[in-house]
Protein backbone atom coordinates (compact mmCIF):
# COMPACT_ATOMS: atom_id res chain seq x y z
CA UNK A 1 0.00 0.00 0.00
CA UNK A 2 1.26 3.48 -0.87
CA UNK A 3 0.10 7.01 -0.17
CA UNK A 4 -0.70 8.92 -3.36
CA UNK A 5 -0.05 12.50 -2.27
CA UNK A 6 -2.14 14.00 -5.07
CA UNK A 7 -5.81 14.83 -5.60
CA UNK A 8 -5.62 13.86 -9.29
CA UNK A 9 -8.41 11.50 -10.43
CA UNK A 10 -6.25 10.55 -13.45
CA UNK A 11 -3.35 9.45 -11.24
CA UNK A 12 -5.72 7.43 -9.04
CA UNK A 13 -7.21 5.79 -12.15
CA UNK A 14 -3.74 4.84 -13.40
CA UNK A 15 -2.80 3.24 -10.07
CA UNK A 16 -6.10 1.33 -10.03
CA UNK A 17 -5.58 0.19 -13.63
CA UNK A 18 -2.13 -1.15 -12.74
CA UNK A 19 -3.43 -2.91 -9.60
CA UNK A 20 -1.53 -0.77 -7.08
CA UNK A 21 -3.17 -0.39 -3.66
CA UNK A 22 -3.14 3.16 -2.33
CA UNK A 23 -4.76 5.80 -0.22
CA UNK A 24 -5.09 9.31 -1.63
CA UNK A 25 -4.58 12.60 0.18
CA UNK A 26 -2.64 15.61 -1.04
CA UNK A 27 -0.37 17.73 1.14
CA UNK A 28 -0.70 21.49 1.41
CA UNK A 29 1.69 22.89 -1.21
CA UNK A 30 1.51 26.07 -3.32
CA UNK A 31 3.15 25.54 -6.71
CA UNK A 32 2.45 29.17 -7.65
CA UNK A 33 5.62 30.03 -5.71
CA UNK A 34 7.76 28.37 -8.44
CA UNK A 35 9.25 30.88 -10.86
CA UNK A 36 11.02 28.62 -13.37
CA UNK A 37 10.01 29.06 -17.00
CA UNK A 38 11.72 25.80 -18.06
CA UNK A 39 9.14 23.01 -18.11
CA UNK A 40 11.38 20.18 -16.82
CA UNK A 41 12.72 22.37 -14.00
CA UNK A 42 9.24 23.57 -13.07
CA UNK A 43 7.68 20.11 -12.90
CA UNK A 44 10.62 18.63 -10.97
CA UNK A 45 10.55 21.49 -8.45
CA UNK A 46 6.77 21.16 -8.01
CA UNK A 47 6.81 17.40 -7.47
CA UNK A 48 9.81 17.59 -5.12
CA UNK A 49 8.11 20.39 -3.17
CA UNK A 50 4.98 18.24 -2.86
CA UNK A 51 7.11 15.33 -1.61
CA UNK A 52 8.81 17.49 1.03
CA UNK A 53 5.40 18.82 2.13
CA UNK A 54 3.97 15.28 2.23
CA UNK A 55 6.86 14.03 4.38
CA UNK A 56 6.27 16.88 6.85
CA UNK A 57 2.50 16.39 6.85
CA UNK A 58 2.17 12.59 6.68
CA UNK A 59 5.56 11.09 7.55
CA UNK A 60 6.97 7.94 5.97
CA UNK A 61 5.05 5.21 7.77
CA UNK A 62 3.53 4.50 4.36
CA UNK A 63 5.57 5.07 1.16
CA UNK A 64 4.75 8.40 -0.50
CA UNK A 65 4.13 9.00 -4.19
CA UNK A 66 4.07 12.59 -5.47
CA UNK A 67 3.86 13.86 -9.04
CA UNK A 68 3.32 16.94 -11.13
CA UNK A 69 2.68 17.50 -14.82
CA UNK A 70 3.02 20.43 -17.21
CA UNK A 71 2.63 20.89 -20.92
CA UNK A 72 5.29 22.59 -22.99
CA UNK A 73 4.16 24.21 -26.23
CA UNK A 74 6.18 23.83 -29.43
CA UNK A 75 7.90 27.16 -28.66
CA UNK A 76 8.90 25.95 -25.20
CA UNK A 77 6.45 27.98 -23.09
CA UNK A 78 4.83 26.23 -20.14
CA UNK A 79 1.07 25.71 -20.45
CA UNK A 80 -0.16 25.32 -16.87
CA UNK A 81 -3.65 24.80 -15.51
CA UNK A 82 -6.08 27.31 -16.99
CA UNK A 83 -7.34 29.96 -14.58
CA UNK A 84 -10.69 30.37 -16.35
CA UNK A 85 -12.48 29.52 -19.61
CA UNK A 86 -10.77 32.30 -21.58
CA UNK A 87 -7.36 31.12 -20.42
CA UNK A 88 -8.32 27.54 -21.36
CA UNK A 89 -9.38 28.70 -24.83
CA UNK A 90 -6.05 30.54 -25.31
CA UNK A 91 -4.02 27.54 -24.13
CA UNK A 92 -5.91 25.05 -26.30
CA UNK A 93 -5.57 27.28 -29.38
CA UNK A 94 -1.78 27.17 -28.90
CA UNK A 95 -1.95 23.35 -28.98
CA UNK A 96 -4.32 23.09 -31.95
CA UNK A 97 -2.44 21.87 -35.03
CA UNK A 98 0.82 21.82 -33.12
CA UNK A 99 3.21 19.55 -31.23
CA UNK A 100 3.31 19.58 -27.44
CA UNK A 101 5.29 17.71 -24.83
CA UNK A 102 3.55 16.59 -21.67
CA UNK A 103 6.16 16.36 -18.95
CA UNK A 104 5.58 14.51 -15.69
CA UNK A 105 7.86 14.30 -12.68
CA UNK A 106 7.38 11.63 -10.04
CA UNK A 107 8.95 11.12 -6.62
CA UNK A 108 8.50 7.91 -4.66
CA UNK A 109 9.92 7.69 -1.14
CA UNK A 110 9.79 5.07 1.59
CA UNK A 111 11.92 4.66 4.71
CA UNK A 112 14.50 2.75 2.65
CA UNK A 113 14.05 3.86 -0.95
CA UNK A 114 13.94 7.09 -2.94
CA UNK A 115 13.12 7.26 -6.65
CA UNK A 116 12.72 10.27 -8.95
CA UNK A 117 11.95 10.46 -12.66
CA UNK A 118 11.11 13.12 -15.22
CA UNK A 119 9.53 11.76 -18.42
CA UNK A 120 7.91 13.32 -21.47
CA UNK A 121 5.36 12.21 -24.03
CA UNK A 122 5.07 14.10 -27.30
CA UNK A 123 1.75 14.63 -29.06
CA UNK A 124 1.28 15.90 -32.59
CA UNK A 125 -2.24 17.33 -32.96
CA UNK A 126 -4.34 18.17 -35.98
CA UNK A 127 -6.38 21.40 -35.80
CA UNK A 128 -9.16 21.36 -33.21
CA UNK A 129 -12.64 21.90 -34.67
CA UNK A 130 -14.10 25.17 -33.36
CA UNK A 131 -17.53 23.78 -32.34
CA UNK A 132 -15.91 20.76 -30.66
CA UNK A 133 -13.48 23.02 -28.78
CA UNK A 134 -16.31 25.27 -27.57
CA UNK A 135 -18.35 22.26 -26.37
CA UNK A 136 -15.30 20.99 -24.45
CA UNK A 137 -14.76 24.40 -22.89
CA UNK A 138 -18.42 24.72 -21.89
CA UNK A 139 -18.38 21.19 -20.40
CA UNK A 140 -15.61 22.23 -17.98
CA UNK A 141 -13.59 19.00 -18.13
CA UNK A 142 -10.46 21.10 -18.79
CA UNK A 143 -10.52 22.41 -15.22
CA UNK A 144 -7.57 21.27 -13.13
CA UNK A 145 -5.76 19.76 -16.15
CA UNK A 146 -2.26 20.80 -17.15
CA UNK A 147 -2.61 22.79 -20.35
CA UNK A 148 -6.39 22.21 -20.18
CA UNK A 149 -5.56 19.06 -22.17
CA UNK A 150 -7.20 15.65 -21.86
CA UNK A 151 -5.36 13.24 -24.14
CA UNK A 152 -7.68 10.51 -22.88
CA UNK A 153 -10.71 12.70 -23.64
CA UNK A 154 -11.22 15.77 -25.84
CA UNK A 155 -7.76 15.79 -27.45
CA UNK A 156 -7.76 12.06 -28.27
CA UNK A 157 -9.44 12.32 -31.68
CA UNK A 158 -7.03 15.06 -32.75
CA UNK A 159 -3.85 13.05 -32.08
CA UNK A 160 -1.89 12.47 -35.28
CA UNK A 161 1.01 10.69 -33.56
CA UNK A 162 2.45 9.99 -30.11
CA UNK A 163 5.96 9.36 -28.82
CA UNK A 164 6.03 8.07 -25.23
CA UNK A 165 3.72 6.54 -22.63
CA UNK A 166 0.10 7.68 -22.34
CA UNK A 167 0.42 7.28 -18.55
CA UNK A 168 3.10 10.01 -18.52
CA UNK A 169 0.66 12.30 -20.31
CA UNK A 170 -2.03 11.41 -17.78
CA UNK A 171 0.27 12.56 -14.98
CA UNK A 172 2.08 9.48 -13.69
CA UNK A 173 4.61 7.39 -15.63
CA UNK A 174 3.50 4.11 -14.05
CA UNK A 175 5.52 1.92 -16.44
CA UNK A 176 8.73 3.60 -15.21
CA UNK A 177 7.62 3.39 -11.57
CA UNK A 178 6.44 -0.26 -11.52
CA UNK A 179 9.87 -1.89 -10.96
CA UNK A 180 10.26 0.21 -7.82
CA UNK A 181 6.90 -0.96 -6.48
CA UNK A 182 7.39 -4.69 -7.16
CA UNK A 183 7.81 -5.57 -3.48
CA UNK A 184 4.52 -3.95 -2.43
CA UNK A 185 2.17 -6.75 -3.54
Amino acid sequence: MIHLASNSPSRALLLNNFGIDFIQKSPDYDEDQISSTIAKDFVYTASKGKLDAAIREFGLEMPLLCADTVIAAAGGSILRKAKDIEDARRILKIQSGSTISIISSVHYKSKTLAFSDVSATYYHFSKFEKDDLEAYLEGGLWRGKAGACMVEGFCKKYIKSVEGHESTAMGLQVEVLLPWLKDLN
